[in-house]
């Protein structure tokens, strides 16, 4: 059961994420107009999951944001797709265009429930000491130790302290950052193409804009790492 709270300046916005929630089976929602107040109860409580609006008065949601020590997993909620970028660098887990559109909303939820689960199993990175080139890592899940292979990797989006490292077989949430990942895959076979993402080279096969398209995936492309992702794709 998941405990959610929501953050929004506008009645109807929040009359509608609480819908959603109940259609989707969670009851446990408490709703703010103000970061002021959702401030005062994080001091006592501690959410699974933050709805968060950024464009509202007083405090903006990214503000809101980075004045959390330990910010629950959060779902930002705009009218403006601008925000995305600084969403995903603030460890956001997904980010809501309004209009929200139910299936999308479904879509952000499985998300948050998988993250969740996947980081209970307290999953770990192991490295392959050896002094050849490795094509795998191994994974350790509890007594269980899992090969990973690299070719099996897509990406890796970083949520803070934590890292979900997508893989054709389903996705696989450790502890460490996006540096410390990097440290640990092949810097030949993946290039940090934003912040908080990794991309496997081998699938960068699309590109729209400032996203690469992977599936069902966008992932962004930092503006500071533009240049060298363009670099590989000609290459």
């Amino acid at each position: 059961m998941l405990h959610c709270v929501i953050i929004d300046d506008e009645p109807l916005a929040r009359e509608i994420l609480e819908e959603y929630l109940q259609k989707s089976g969670v009851t446990d929602a408490v709703q703010f107009s103000n970061a002021r107040d959702a401030l005062a109860y994080l001091r006592t409580y501690e959410p699974d999951v933050l709805f968060l609006d950024i464009e509202m008065p007083e405090m903006n949601g990214i503000d809101f944001l980075k004045s959390l020590v330990q910010p629950p997993v959060t779902v930002f909620t705009t009218a403006y797709r601008d925000y995305a970028f600084e969403g995903y660098e603030l460890g956001v887990i997904d980010f809501l265009l309004k209009p929200i559109a139910y299936p999308r909303f479904q879509h952000a939820l499985e998300k948050v429930r998988d993250f969740l689960q996947l980081k209970e199993e307290n999953t770990n990175l192991e490295q392959n000491l050896s002094e050849e080139t490795p094509d795998f890592i191994f994974v350790k899940s509890g007594v269980q130790r899992v090969r990973l292979a690299f070719d099996d990797v897509s990406h890796i989006q970083g949520l803070k302290d934590y890292a979900i490292i997508h893989t054709v077989n389903g996705k696989v949430v450790i502890k460490g950052s996006v540096k410390a990942m990097l440290d640990i895959f092949p810097p030949a076979r993946f290039l940090r193409v934003h912040k908080s993402f990794v991309m496997a080279v081998d699938k960068i096969r699309r590109i729209e804009r400032n996203r690469i398209i992977w599936g069902n995936y966008q992932i962004p492309i930092g503006r500071s790492y533009k240049e060298e992702v363009m670099r590989m794709v000609e290459y």
